[in-house]
């Protein structure tokens, strides 16, 4: 029997941001469910929430495939009966490149796994929020979505479409009590940007450092 008193979608929640967000709210009487395409990282993460007392479930699916989307809104509505929070964050960096050196693949996938994956959860869990006339929707962009980024720019162009995307679905959707909103980090220690250069300003601020994703917690309407 399930005691929480909401229940959320995270997706990305194998690692980075996306586990310290499933970790924050599942301290706050919130029972997760975790997507993540990385069957191993989701469930490091559903043990870990497990640990500190909390309840969820691990979905494995790729955000940029409609199946496995449709499949895992489904999943959650037909099991515990709403969607009160979403959390589309997955995201990829891709190969960091000179834009005239990006090959095709690389940018296709990236625009596929960020940008698509952002619009197809958004085009499915809307329509359950729509039913409820309720929910809260936070989309992951990044600094890169609202600036030039050097050597990303498929991952640039796939955050400015998230950045995008929300403005559009806020002023859709908000007169009809769904609450959406994005955030945009700048550099974060996670898997994702362990190799690179972390020093950068323009990410990073004064201090020249990434934050970790749980000083990110702050950040998160939820």
């Amino acid at each position: 029997m399930m005691t929480q008193n909401r229940v959320a979608i995270i997706t990305g929640a194998g690692s980075g941001i996306g586990r310290a967000a499933s970790l924050k709210l599942s301290n706050q009487k919130t029972f997760v469910a975790l997507v993540d395409f990385d069957e191993k990282g989701g469930e490091e993460t559903l043990s870990l929430v497990k640990e500190q007392g909390g309840e969820g479930v691990y979905i494995q699916a790729d955000v940029s495939s409609t199946v496995d989307v449709q499949k895992y809104v489904s999943f959650v509505k037909e099991r515990y009966g709403r969607i009160d929070v979403f959390f589309n964050n997955a995201g990829i960096m891709g190969t960091p490149s000179l834009l005239a050196d990006y090959s095709e693949e690389n940018f296709d996938r990236i625009i596929a796994v960020n940008l698509k994956g952002a619009f197809l959860g958004l085009k499915y869990v809307i329509k359950v929020m729509e039913e409820q006339q309720s929910g809260v929707i936070i989309n992951t962009a990044s600094t890169a979505g609202v600036q030039s980024t050097p050597f990303l720019g498929g991952y640039s162009a796939s955050k400015h479409g998230v950045v995008g995307l929300t403005k559009t679905a806020a002023e859709e959707y908000g007169p009809k009590g769904i609450r959406i909103n994005v955030i945009c980090p700048g550099g974060v220690m996670t898997n994702m940007t362990k190799d690179m250069d972390m020093s950068d300003p323009i990410q990073n601020g004064p201090l020249r450092r990434p934050a970790s994703p749980e000083k990110l917690r702050m950040l998160y309407p939820f």
